[in-house]
């Protein structure tokens, strides 16, 4: 008998408790992708942009993007857990833990924590803990998300419910790994483009980033294959002519990418995303939607045995084809129909 050379991918019914998955392929990081990354999203991070200022300030050279080095490990992860999804839910207790550098090869492993069928036994929910690694065997990121995953068999016996016990926000002892000890005297605020340091940002303050930034059909397509997301919902215009959503959908990356390169317009020299500690693609994105973007300051914090950096915890909303100067959203009775992204995150920034 002929073994099938070809994979439709995991179903719900297909996951185990405690199954570790190891996923292809290894992905060199290049210039390439990096330049390709700033063509996407427009990131201005001075840090990231320059090996010159990277240098001076500490590092060894301008690293990766931290949301780009993100975007490379998740994809690793699609064809093995959320090929055959319904939806990526949310994001948990995700860190940074080394910076990565053009010429560096990342890895991706994940872990099953967690499973729970729908109500409508047409899907379930899958939870993973996936981790980064570069050729050196480093862990330089680690995650955790959960995505609805459809069901091939309906009547298929469901997996005993687990839901694993998520941290509200990673710890400010658990940050700042992938931060060298940096030189302030030498972070020039003319090349960074902000004067505004750590002692400038008040608890409960809101920044509107007032740039917009229009998607369109062949740049999300193009960033979602520089991940190597295999994921149909974003590719595949035939299949998803028959979707809930008729079209294709904006991969979720996409938004926080741009969301994030947005937020430099008030948050210049907060540099350094160092851990995502929760995250929701409240509603969907589609080619030809504007995206806007404003934050909170929700928590300040000094980092232990460190007076050269601070983190501040930060809520990040993004909203589609409506700017953000009166700070869309309605907490307690449901989003704004605008809102897209909520995203909850620790920012390193100079101090």
């Amino acid at each position: 008998m002929q073994l099938a050379k070809t994979s439709s991918g995991r179903f719900f019914e297909d996951f185990r408790l405690g199954d570790v998955i190891d996923h292809a392929t290894p992905r060199t990081v290049t210039q390439g992708d990096r330049a390709l990354y700033n063509a996407l999203y427009g990131s201005r991070f001075a840090v990231q942009s320059s090996d010159v200022f990277a240098e001076k300030i500490g590092y060894s050279a301008a690293p990766v993007d931290d949301l780009l080095v993100f975007h490379i490990v998740f994809g690793k992860t699609v064809p093995d857990i959320s090929i055959n999804a319904v939806a990526n839910l949310g994001y948990a207790q995700c860190r940074f833990l080394a910076p990565v550098y053009p010429g560096d090869t990342l890895t991706a492993t994940s872990e099953v924590i967690g499973l729970k069928e729908n109500s409508n036994g047409e899907s379930g929910v899958v939870y993973v803990r996936s981790r980064g690694f570069n050729q050196n065997d480093d862990c330089v990121l680690d995650y955790v998300r959960w995505v609805m995953v459809r069901k091939a068999d309906k009547d298929g016996v469901p997996a005993k419910p687990h839901v694993p016990q998520l941290a509200d926000c990673v710890a400010i002892e658990a940050l700042g790994d992938a931060c060298p000890l940096l030189s302030v005297e030498a972070y020039d605020p003319v090349l960074s483009g902000s004067i505004f340091r750590f002692h400038d940002y008040e608890l409960g303050e809101q920044i509107d980033h007032v740039d917009g930034m229009t998607v369109e059909e062949a740049e999300h397509q193009m960033a979602t294959r520089l991940y190597q997301n295999t994921a149909k919902v974003h590719f595949d215009a035939l299949s998803q002519a028959s979707s809930r959503f008729g079209k294709r959908l904006i991969y979720g990356g996409v938004v926080i990418s741009l969301a994030r390169a947005l937020s430099f317009n008030g948050l210049g020299n907060a540099f350094h995303v160092a851990a995502i500690n929760a995250g929701r693609h409240v509603a969907p994105l589609f080619a030809g939607d504007t995206v806007y973007a404003w934050s909170e300051v929700l928590e300040k914090a000094i980092l232990p045995g460190r007076d050269d950096v601070g983190a501040l915890r930060l809520r990040l909303v993004a909203t589609k084809n409506r700017p953000c100067h009166d700070f869309p959203r309605l907490d307690g009775q449901g989003y704004d129909p605008s809102v897209i992204l909520d995203l909850d995150y620790w920012a390193l920034i100079v101090r």
